[in-house]
């Protein structure tokens, strides 16, 4: 399992970072930083995952309802916990698609951190680099680890964690300001105020790399979140204006419907 794991997920991914780092140096002609390398490595993973992504999207709604559903079931049977996970069971059964679906998405997460775990505990520092591919271009050993000449990508950063934790605030913020459905209850305080917090009690210690690598995909989400919401107010005003059009053309008058 562990070598299909390196053979498969992080030697790959390992050797597409080097490659990065190649053309950067070449680019900055021979300053090459592998915090670039790995905001583009960021980059590659989240285009390969939008798939997944935009089946996550659409399977909002049913998630959701499960979630409400659950949250409905704890508070029935609050004083019967037999009964609590039997109901429960049938709930899950009931949407085994979407179940399916979290328990991927949970899996792909894992190979992720199980991948920047290795690679910024062994890889970067050249113990792997019997995993480059023949092929690639060669690289002057050690790798360069200081991000923009100041951050060390091998050791924790406390800027680097602040900045990890407000990006994790904006994106849950813009989220729920923007999502079609209304947050749950206590969803506002979970993930603007909660998970921010925790996540940077967590990730104090860790590496800054791997903030690095979650600050990217937090910059990237939040982009695709603002298009996804551009794209959505900009098909209702097309709507609208063509509900107008086909009113005008019907002869009737448009319902205005009055607001306190």
């Amino acid at each position: 399992m562990f070598h299909l794991f390196t053979l498969l997920i992080y030697q790959p991914f390992l050797n597409v970072t080097v490659f990065f780092y190649w053309i950067h140096g070449v680019l900055t002609r021979g300053n090459p930083d592998m915090g670039i390398a790995v905001i583009f490595l960021t980059i590659v993973i989240r285009i390969l995952l939008l798939p997944i992504s935009l089946m996550e999207d659409k399977g909002e709604k049913e998630r959701r309802s499960l979630l409400q559903s659950a949250h409905e079931l704890e508070q029935i049977y609050a004083t019967d916990p037999i009964g609590l996970k039997h109901e429960t069971k049938k709930l899950f059964r009931r949407n085994k698609g979407v179940v399916a679906g979290e328990l991927f998405s949970l899996f792909i997460q894992v190979m992720i951190s199980l991948m920047l775990w290795r690679m910024f505990e062994t890889g970067l520092t050249g113990e792997d680099i019997h995993l480059i591919y023949p092929f690639m271009p060669k690289v002057a050993l050690p790798f360069n680890l200081v991000f923009l000449g100041r951050f060390d990508l091998t050791h924790t950063n406390i800027i680097i964690n602040l900045i990890q934790s407000f990006m994790i605030f904006v994106v849950e913020t813009v989220a729920i300001l923007t999502s079609p459905y209304p947050p749950m209850k206590g969803e506002v305080v979970r993930m603007q105020l909660v998970l921010p917090v925790i996540s940077f009690l967590i990730f104090l210690r860790l590496p800054a790399g791997k903030k690095l690598f979650v600050i990217t995909t937090l910059v990237i989400s939040l982009i695709l979140n603002l298009y996804k919401f551009g794209k959505h107010k900009f098909q209702e005003r097309i709507d609208r204006e063509l509900e107008k059009e086909r009113l005008a053309v019907a002869g009737e008058e448009p319902i205005i419907i009055q607001t306190k």
